[in-house]
């Protein structure tokens, strides 16, 4: 027992935490307003059946009066016969008397009705109920009233003394049977009150189960919804039977679920149709192009990009794209890209070279120029890229909400410029030569045209000439720079090399005189045309005759070959290339510099 007593107190506990704050607070009123209503009944109902029991009290001591003051001048009498006939005669009239005994003034009992003489006379019990308080009769004047329990109920004794004539007589007992009303008021106290208590229960136990399937539920249901449209579930629906204020709201809840339903689905159309054109969009974009969030985590990528990195089968899409870039790339760009995703301006190391810079925010306006980079990737092709690195703000430009990358191939562009370049070189070189021929053979026919003979003049100006023809052609050239950007397509001839060979050595006659330098020429005979461009090939024989004067010292021998290759005959240098630098075309398929030395060998 003393084991059952802690389990069950802490079962109760554990059961009443399980609730609620709201159940047990309505419990805990229900449980007072339950044992209020019970105590006010309660003290209603016994309040009446005091009073009941008040009435019945002056009932019997009016009744017990009454009865004393006809009886009285019978006993004094000694009349029995009336007395027993007057008291049979008013027991029988009146109902709610119980008995009637009489006794003398020694409080010995000589009658009473409905008992038998020998009952009288022999009942211990009936001597008790007629025990009164010493001197009773001396002092008493008013009727004394009692009461004791029966089996049928609470009895009331009503003692009145008998008096005649100033003298007392004895004392008449009147027993009074308990009132119906009294009886049952009794009864109906306890079950009023329980009746009362259960009620409140079970109205409070009701409406708990009415307000559970009625509202409760409804709620919980609108609540699930809304929480599952809150989630992005806008199929979600509540199903339930109900009308007035709580179904119209069921119904507007079904009906907003419905809108927004539609609403995602246009909105869903609406994005995959953007969507689809700007994946149309970003793959007509000759260059790449990348979308980083702040985290660099890539967005968008369009297949430019892909080609460029080698990404065409790979899955990339959510990936960092610090682990996706090439090496090189990653270490130039790492730092750039989280003072960008910062939001601020970019520094760039004192080392950095002249192709990178730097990013600027107009904080007035919120704007913002590219970071622009170049660099020479290796991996997966040889190519120079251009990256241009630009910050993506939010609707109100006042927060970095990710990075656009704008990448661009310039391999070919480089080379254009780098080929440009040379090319503007190379013909800066070939318009001095022209020019110097023409001026020198000009110079020598005014110093010492006295001197030469007319064959000698007319040959000077015809070179002169020809340079000047060659000089107009090189300008021509030099102007007509789509020849450069077409792939150098041009038209060939069939051409004498002899020819070409005797028009540069009459070039640079006098420029090999003037040096003091031998310059001629071995052509071997019956030397077929060759395929070319006359200009083109004049202005290489140029450039290696002109270089051979400048690199050979005085005294020396500059000699032009041209045979034909066989078996035989192959690839390689003059015989005199041991003593003199020899430069021999016919033995060279293709002259891809500009500038040609042979060294002694």
């Amino acid at each position: 027992m003393s084991n059952f007593l802690p389990s069950l107190r802490e079962a109760i506990a554990r059961w009443w935490s399980e609730f609620t704050l709201q159940t047990k607070l309505m419990a805990a009123a229900t449980l007072a307003v339950s044992l209020l209503m019970s105590g006010l009944t309660f003290w209603a109902v016994n309040t009446i059946q005091q009073d009941v029991r008040l009435n019945d009290t002056r009932f019997g001591r009016d009744l017990g009066l009454l009865l004393a003051a006809n009886v009285s001048p019978l006993i004094a009498e000694d009349n029995l016969t009336d007395l027993a006939r007057f008291s049979a005669r008013f027991y029988s009239s009146t109902s709610s008397v119980r008995y009637l005994i009489y006794a003398n003034e020694e409080g010995q009992i000589f009658f009473g009705i409905p008992y038998s003489t020998a009952e009288v006379k022999n009942s211990l019990t009936i001597e008790r109920r007629i025990q009164l308080p010493e001197n009773y009769g001396e002092n008493g004047e008013t009727p004394l009233v009692r009461q004791h329990k029966t089996p049928d109920g609470e009895v009331t004794d009503v003692f009145v003394p008998l008096n005649h004539e100033g003298k007392y007589l004895g004392v008449l007992a009147i027993g009074i049977n308990p009132n119906a009303i009294v009886v049952a008021s009794s009864n109906l106290t306890r079950d009023v009150t329980i009746a009362v208590f259960v009620s409140i229960w079970a109205m409070v136990i009701l409406g708990a189960v009415f307000n559970a399937l009625t509202i409760t539920k409804p709620i919980k249901e609108l609540l699930v919804g809304v929480k599952n449209i809150a989630a992005g579930n806008f199929k979600q629906r509540v199903d339930l039977p109900l009308g007035g204020e709580l179904g119209e709201l069921i119904l507007s809840f079904n009906e907003m679920a419905e809108k927004l339903e539609r609403y995602e689905e246009q909105n869903i159309e609406e994005m995959t149709a953007e969507k689809a054109k700007l994946d149309t969009l970003m793959s007509t974009i000759a260059d790449g192009a990348i979308l980083l969030d702040t985290n660099f985590q890539l967005l968008l990528i369009n297949p430019a990009a892909r080609e460029i990195f080698g990404w065409e089968d790979q899955e990339i899409i959510g990936k960092n794209v610090l682990h996706l870039f090439p090496s090189e790339l990653t270490v130039k760009l790492t730092k750039p890209l989280y003072q960008i995703a910062a939001g601020e301006t970019l520094q760039p190391e004192e080392s950095a070279n002249q192709n990178q810079k730097n990013a600027v925010i107009d904080q007035e306006n919120n704007n913002y120029s590219p970071a622009e980079f170049r660099l020479s990737l290796t991996h997966p092709k040889p190519c120079t890229i251009r990256i241009l690195l630009t910050q993506v703000f939010d609707q109100y430009r006042e927060n970095v909400r990710g990075i656009a990358m704008t990448l661009q191939d310039i391999t070919r562009e480089t080379e254009l410029n780098e080929a440009k370049s040379q090319f503007i070189s190379n013909v800066s070189h070939e318009l001095r030569t022209p020019l110097f021929n023409i001026k020198s053979f000009i110079e020598t026919l005014t110093e010492f045209g006295e001197d030469l003979s007319d064959t000698e003049k007319r040959e000077f100006l015809e070179t002169a000439n020809h340079e000047t023809d060659r000089l107009t052609r090189l300008v021509n050239d030099v102007l007509d720079l789509s020849r450069l950007e077409s792939s150098r397509n041009y038209n060939l001839d069939a051409l004498d090399i002899g020819q070409l060979i005797e028009q540069t050595l009459r070039t640079y006659q006098l420029n090999a005189r003037d040096k003091g330098l031998e310059l001629s020429s071995e052509i071997e005979a019956n030397l077929l045309p060759i395929l070319g461009h006359y200009d083109l090939l004049l202005q290489v024989l140029t450039n290696l005759v002109g270089n051979s004067l400048k690199f050979t010292p005085a005294g020396g021998k500059v000699v032009i070959r041209a045979y034909k290759i066989s078996k035989d005959n192959p690839k390689k240098l003059s015989k005199f290339a041991w003593k003199y630098p020899i430069l021999v075309l016919a033995s060279m398929p293709r002259i891809k510099v500009p500038y040609l030395i042979a060294s002694i060998v």
